[in-house]
This record gives structure tokens, sequence and C-alpha cells, in this order.
């Protein structure tokens, strides 16, 4: 048994980095799938609102821990072998869509009918309506909770720890059990996930100011 020091302190650090890169693959990925499920959801065929509606039940609708495991210990039974990185990866990618999806529906529904209205009286089909309309418009009210949710994403990555990811989590795991000092191991893993996260919830409300002003003039 040693005591938590500096050596342990930059282990849980270096683990940082893979906490990051698992929250980036997750937004990028979950922002390419949550567009297409938004779209899904605002499009004017039944078919396909119905399926994204059923995808976002059923990642909204059960824990993201139960999706981690579903992915790592249920894909070998299939056949598949696949490693806590791309579980970990796929888990929180489809996770993040239904959220982002469902975040991103709301703000497309929230633009003025009257804009939809006058695209529709140039004649513009669904795809130019969205594309040069309504998307443009739903960005900028999308962007403040866009950030606020990738606050979520990050500390979701700690869940990963459950199959074996060493992010900064899992990395204190390890140094507990080396150290048996759970108040200094975790005390330091709570402080990194605050420095991490604490500016992105300031830019989040930030943003949020910024609109609400800008709708009160």
């Amino acid at each position: 048994m040693r005591t938590f020091g500096y050596s342990e302190f930059l282990f849980i650090l270096e683990a940082a980095k893979w906490t990051l890169a698992l929250s980036l693959i997750a937004f990028i990925g979950g922002a390419i799938l949550g567009l297409v499920i938004a779209l899904a959801r605002t499009s004017e065929n039944r078919a396909a609102q119905l399926l994204a509606t059923g995808f976002i039940q059923i990642f909204q609708g059960t824990p993201l821990l139960l999706q981690l495991f579903l992915i790592f210990f249920g894909a070998p039974v299939i056949g598949i072998e696949i490693n806590p990185w791309v579980a970990a990866g796929a888990a929180l990618i489809l996770n993040s869509a239904a959220f982002l999806g469902e975040i991103w529906r709301g703000c497309i529904q929230s633009i003025p009918r009257g804009q939809v209205e006058a695209a529709l009286a140039l004649n513009l089909n669904y795809t130019a309506r969205m594309r040069d309309v309504v998307l443009p418009q739903a960005l900028k009210i999308a962007l403040a909770p866009t950030v606020g949710y990738v606050v979520q994403i990050i500390k979701g990555t700690s869940l990963a720890a459950i199959i074996g990811f060493t992010e900064i989590t899992r990395a204190g795991q390890i140094i507990n059990n080396a150290t048996f000092q759970p108040v200094e191991v975790f005390g330091t893993v709570a402080v990194l996930y605050f420095v991490i996260c604490w500016p992105l919830s300031l830019l989040a409300a930030h943003m949020e100011r910024r609109r609400a002003v800008a709708l009160a003039r």
C-alpha cells in the first residue's frame, strides 16, 4: 500500500484526456445522429416520426448504465467482439443522440409558424425550408441548451468505468485500491470534473443571458 501523492495525481490527470476524448466522440456522433432524429421528428413522413419517437423513448427511458451493459456484454453473445472504447462510445453516442435530438426538435418547433408559412408561400420544398429558413434560426436557440448538455455527456462518461474504460473515475478507483485514501482520491476526481464542466456551465448561462437580452430588444 502506498500514499496518495504527486505521481498518483498525475495518473488521474492523465486519464482526463480519455474522458475528454470519449466526450468528444459522444458529442460528435450524438450530434450527427441527433440531427437526423430531430429532422425525422419534425418531418412530414409519419413512419420517420414514429421511428424517431421510438428511438428517443427507448434511450431516454432506460439508464445509460444499462445501455453500456447491453452493448458491452451483449455484443459478444451475438458473436461481435467489442472493447470498452467501442462499447462506451456507442452507448454514449446513442444516448446523446436521443437527448440532443429531442432538444433540437423543440428548437425547430419553436420557430414561429409564420416563418414556415412564408417559406411555403415562396414554394420552397421541405429540404429548402429546413436548410434556408428553419435550421439557421433554430441553431441560435439551440446553442445554449446544447452546451449545457455537453456537461451531462462529460459527467456521463464516468459510467464507462464500470466496463473497464480508464477515464477519470476509473483512474480514481485504481489509485484508491492502491492507497485506501478515498477522500483524497475521489476529492481529486471531483475537482477535475468541476474544472472541466464549470466553464461550460458558465458559457451556457452566458448564452442564455445574451439570448434573453436579444429577445427583449
